[in-house]
């Protein structure tokens, strides 16, 4: 089994190529269901259907959450297309196993007010205040992950066309508009960068040290904005970028515009974003409504 899960490993990274963190996730659920094959007393080849449904009603039972099982099912899908092209499991169909439905959460997100507040709220001088004030400038213009905001290269920004290249899921590259915001903030921490850095790095957030900033950085410096501010929501990088897409489509943004801009492969994806807030509903009404 473990030389399985090595061979799988592998698949996932250089045929598959998945982002480092979905084939952390694939390889934890394959182990999970390796450790319930042992309690069952069955062999690889000894999988089937019903065997199948016995492990999700023993995940059901044990009160794991709908959006766990379905990961877990899509991990369970990958694995067994993996072991039918390595000739290690017969050909049965895994497409009817059935995921929970989920519940689709409406993404949380900061009001335009308290984006405002949170980049005015980066105020300093020097290297520190300069990158922090780049990077949460960029994050919110672009929507980017915060993989991709510590990833970016200095080539990858080009000023005079206002675009940044981003290299988004399976590599995939994707251009964004940057504002004029974001750009002022970058040309500024720039010069700062140029006094922390060898000549050869190439990444353009970098630490103290001068070499790439991690993800977990990236979260602390936000954590300290937003404890600065006062704003009591649990804020991540990812909320900026759920603040991107809410502010776009709240002032009419085309969703397949606002799709492109994040590099969502799927426009359902996308539609999560569609909710409407409060305030823009009862703007619309007060407008719309003969008796308002």
């Amino acid at each position: 089994m473990q030389q399985i899960i090595s061979d799988f490993l592998n698949y996932l990274k250089e045929e598959k190529n998945l982002s480092l963190f979905t084939v952390k996730g694939y390889i934890s659920d394959i182990k999970d269901f390796f450790k319930f094959l042992q309690k069952k007393k069955r062999k690889i080849e000894e999988i089937d259907y019903f065997l199948l449904r016995e492990y999700l009603r023993l995940l059901m039972g044990e009160g794991k959450k709908s959006s766990t099982v379905a990961r877990k099912v899509s991990s369970l899908r990958c694995f067994f297309d993996f072991l039918k092209k390595r000739k290690l499991l017969e050909d049965f169909s895994v497409s009817v196993l059935r995921c929970p439905k989920i519940r689709r959460k409406i993404p949380s997100f900061l009001t335009e007010k308290e984006m405002e507040e949170v980049l005015d709220g980066v105020r300093g001088e020097g290297f520190f205040f300069w990158r922090d004030k780049a990077m949460l400038e960029l994050a919110y213009a672009t929507g980017m992950r915060v993989s991709e905001l510590v990833g970016l290269e200095v080539n990858d920004i080009d000023f005079y066309a206002e675009i940044v290249k981003v290299k988004g899921k399976r590599d995939k590259e994707r251009l964004v508009p940057v504002g004029k915001y974001a750009l002022s903030a970058i040309k500024e921490y720039l010069r700062w960068r140029r006094e922390k850095v060898s000549p050869d790095e190439r990444a353009l957030f970098v630490n103290r040290f001068g070499e790439k900033i991690s993800d977990r950085s990236v979260r602390k410096r936000l954590k300290m904005y937003i404890d600065r501010v006062g704003i009591e929501k649990n804020v991540t990088p990812h909320t900026l970028r759920h603040s991107f897409a809410t502010h776009l489509l709240n002032r009419g943004a085309d969703l397949r515009v606002v799709q492109e801009l994040l590099g969502h492969e799927r426009l359902s994806t996308t539609q999560v974003y569609t909710h409407i807030t409060p305030s823009r509903l009862k703007k619309v009404y007060l407008r719309s409504h003969p008796r308002a």
